[in-house]
């Protein structure tokens, strides 16, 4: 969508939000995602998987430098929207070539992938966030399912997928240690900088379902389970959930494993 369509849903948002806000769920209200990315009029492209070159091509530089100005007036748009509608607090999950103005916003929104390309500058990075004086949530952040995602971060399903977006290349090797490896390493630099809210990205790969033979989809997948249909090929008695259509990776039982023990701490 564009800036012009997308403005309504957001304005809807707001008050559906806020219904919920009044009958006592804790809510916030998050205005969109990576725009620069997933909507029209900020990079080259109609759809996101034609944007997605651009980030890699000749003209990069070219076409980022314009992208803050554009994202904060939008932004600024929204938030002036959303505000008369929602009495609660108001977040962004945001990129970082977004290059977003907090100073409208209650929390701070990361999408903070971590990969070789910023690995040397992660936690700086992160704690230069704090100097908004507003809390922190990690939005997004994980890896995929192949030994070596964590190299890549955000990017894993690009490197992850053949030019057809559905099948993995034949040389990657099943990993679901990479995302306890990512998982490890990072929730304690989030707890050590104060970080208020960190959500690991995703839950299930619903489009990428796993596959004991032949080439497996899953690979490319940030979910902590694997999903299971007709052509999995997963047995029914060595199902943990039998009636879920997932089964947990290691990175599930990590995760849950982190927070029983946070709870323990107290």
């Amino acid at each position: 969508m564009t800036d012009e369509q997308m403005l309504p849903y957001f304005a809807d948002c707001a008050e559906r939000a806020e219904r919920l806000r009044r009958d006592g769920a804790d809510v916030v209200l998050v205005t969109g995602c990576e725009l620069s990315l997933f909507a029209r009029g900020y990079l080259p492209g109609d759809t996101f998987n034609e944007r997605i070159p651009v980030l890699a091509g000749p003209d990069r530089e070219a076409a980022l430098r314009p992208l803050p100005d554009k994202v904060n007036a939008f932004l600024g748009d929204v938030v002036r929207t959303v505000r008369p509608r929602f009495a609660g607090p108001v977040s962004y999950a945001s990129c970082p070539l977004d290059g977003v103005d907090w100073s409208p916003f209650d929390i701070v929104g990361l999408d903070a992938f971590r990969s070789l390309r910023n690995a040397a500058t992660y936690r700086d990075d992160l704690r230069k966030e704090f100097t908004h004086g507003k809390p922190v949530a990690i939005m997004e952040v994980g890896c995929c399912t192949f030994r070596g995602a964590g190299d890549y971060g955000g990017s894993g399903w690009y490197v992850a997928m053949e030019p057809d977006g559905v099948t993995p290349k034949p040389h990657l090797v099943r990993d679901e240690g990479e995302q306890v490896r990512c998982l490890d390493e990072l929730m304690p630099v989030f707890e050590d900088e104060g970080v208020d809210s960190v959500f690991w990205f995703s839950f299930a790969g619903y489009g990428t379902p796993h596959r004991l033979s032949g080439p497996d989809p899953d690979l490319a997948s940030y979910g902590i389970v694997k999903i299971l249909d007709e052509h999995s090929g997963y047995p029914a008695d060595a199902r943990t959930y039998p009636d879920m259509p997932w089964e947990p990776k290691e990175a599930f039982h990590a995760l849950a494993n982190h927070y029983r023990a946070r709870r323990q701490q107290g």
